[in-house]
């Protein structure tokens, strides 16, 4: 009995030492890293609650206060937002802390890199008060998040938009034929994916027989848009680039395609799921899956970016540092510039991943709209398609804006 306690300490002693050891190598590494795993778990918290918790929360008496019970989506709902209130609220009092942060000299510096114990330990707390406040609250938070959403999806444009343009100037820089022909190949194979993608658009959600005229709409317009992107860049007073034109174009179908796709199941315009009448746990799993990456890519990216938001002091080099440095070399040269200006500005950082909470709240309820038989499927629903369609067609406003805008007003810098 003594040697079985002995060796429970000594385990329970080596996890909490090879804990503080993970910790402490993150934080001495890259943070970001680990902040992203840390928001890709309150992802799969929501999504784990959302499937298993309702029977509980039916038993709160102060989530639980009707006369007459909701339904099991109510508080399908009612549990993924408690989770993203949670998380929101624990990268808004980062941000709000961290606001000022220009040199890494500064002690809350060492916040935002290290104490990861402490702050995994907080943001549970946080989760875990969440399920005790009123459900007015949770209502309000709710509203808010479809606002937050908006946000989240321009500030994700915008990078994509930055990103093409970067891209584009990088290879002509070169001013080399291999790179000129890249270029070309590049395009070409972006146009060919766009215009087959928008053959399969028109099979799969405008079915014979039927009457779905705003599904073709969509497609149309989508359409449109690529080829108003292709005049507008070969222009000879516009002289930009077929590159960009043709990313462009290829990501405006994906959103459509993906709008489309939102469509309730049981809606007679949405053949790409008229087989399928229920989801299976691995497509469920691949649809979270998704979700993640999309949303910790662009988190990730819009944070690190001198695009939207660059310090007075912080140098442009920011954003190409690496997320986890794989050599000693780096923790070297890290150690050295500990008084030199941060490279990203850490409160907007904290304030992306924000958004994306809402975001991602948003995602598995379907913009918190009951659709049948959808509601068990992450980012299903009406509300979606709209927001799918009205990114597009921004995206698209956008990318124009960024062509024509020089002319319009030469005098600026763009």
């Amino acid at each position: 009995m003594w040697a079985a306690s002995c060796l429970a300490s000594c385990c329970a002693a080596c996890a909490c030492e090879a804990c503080r050891s993970v910790a402490s190598s993150i934080s001495r590494r890259s943070a970001r890293i680990a902040y992203c795993g840390l928001f890709a778990l309150s992802l799969i918290v929501s999504w784990i609650l959302r499937e298993v918790a309702a029977p509980l929360m039916e038993k709160i008496p102060w989530i639980n206060h009707f006369h007459q019970t909701p339904n099991r989506e109510w508080f399908e709902t009612d549990a993924v937002l408690r989770v993203s209130l949670g998380n929101f609220l624990f990268f808004t009092i980062l941000a709000i802390l961290m606001i000022g942060v220009k040199d890494q000299k500064d002690p809350r510096d060492r916040l935002h890199h290290g104490g990861w114990m402490t702050k995994i330990v907080c943001w549970c707390i946080l989760v875990f008060i969440m399920f005790f406040l009123p459900n007015a609250i949770v209502s309000s938070y709710e509203t808010v998040s479809k606002f937050g959403s908006g946000l989240f999806l321009l500030v994700q444009v915008v990078l994509l938009l930055d990103f093409v343009h970067e891209w584009n100037d990088k290879w002509v820089r070169k001013d080399e034929q291999f790179w000129y022909i890249a270029l070309f190949v590049v395009s070409l194979v972006c146009y060919l994916l766009t215009f087959s993608f928008s053959g399969l658009l028109f099979h799969w959600f405008t079915p014979a027989g039927h009457d779905c005229g705003i599904n073709t709409f969509f497609i149309v317009m989508t359409l449109i848009f690529v080829f108003v992107f292709a005049i507008v860049a070969l222009h000879p007073a516009v002289g930009g680039s077929i590159l960009p034109a043709s990313v462009i174009s290829l990501y405006c179908t994906y959103l459509c395609f993906s709008g489309l796709a939102s469509e309730p199941r049981d809606y007679e315009c949405n053949g790409f799921h008229r087989h399928t009448k229920a989801v299976s746990t691995g497509t469920l799993t691949l649809g979270l899956f998704t979700t993640v990456l999309s949303v910790v890519y662009s988190a990730v990216r819009a944070g690190s970016s001198t695009t939207l938001l660059l310090e007075p002091d912080s140098p442009r080099g920011g954003a190409d540092k690496p997320l986890l440095p794989m050599n000693k070399t780096a923790d070297e040269d890290e150690k050295k510039d500990e008084a030199r200006p941060v490279t990203y500005s850490y409160a907007f950082f904290h304030v992306i991943f924000s958004l994306a909470s809402m975001y991602s709240a948003m995602l598995l309820t379907g913009w918190s709209t009951s659709v049948g038989e959808s509601g068990n499927l992450v980012d299903v629903g009406w509300p979606s398609v709209w927001v799918r369609i009205v990114t597009g067609w921004v995206t698209a406003a956008l990318y124009i804006w960024s062509l024509v805008a020089p002319l319009l007003f030469p005098e600026r810098e763009f």
